[in-house]
């Protein structure tokens, strides 16, 4: 089944739900610090068996510590529920 795009109305109601995260035009965008690379690594293993779970793959960055995670629906162009839903169980993960 093709995800549909979230419109504005329904992407601001859900940035009291997801407040760590950015939303930007197509996508929703969050950075994590970690004491060292070995935390930052372990929290993408985390979110790797997450994503593989739920078939829906971010785009993400690691440098030592900092780890940038990126989600969008690309099939659909833009904000889906499936980044919406991805994004609630990473921040389950998030011990922060």
């Amino acid at each position: 089944m093709k995800e549909k795009l979230l419109n504005k109305k329904e992407l601001a109601s859900l940035q009291q739900q997801l407040p760590k995260w950015e939303f930007q035009q197509s996508r929703l965008k969050r950075e994590w610090r970690f004491l060292n690379f070995i935390e930052a690594f372990g929290f993408i293993t985390k979110v790797a068996m997450l994503s593989e779970a739920m078939n829906h793959h971010p785009e993400w960055t690691n440098v030592y510590s900092k780890v940038t995670i990126e989600l969008t629906t690309h099939d659909a162009g833009g904000i889906t529920q499936l980044d919406i839903r991805l994004a609630k169980a990473i921040n389950m993960l998030d011990t922060k």
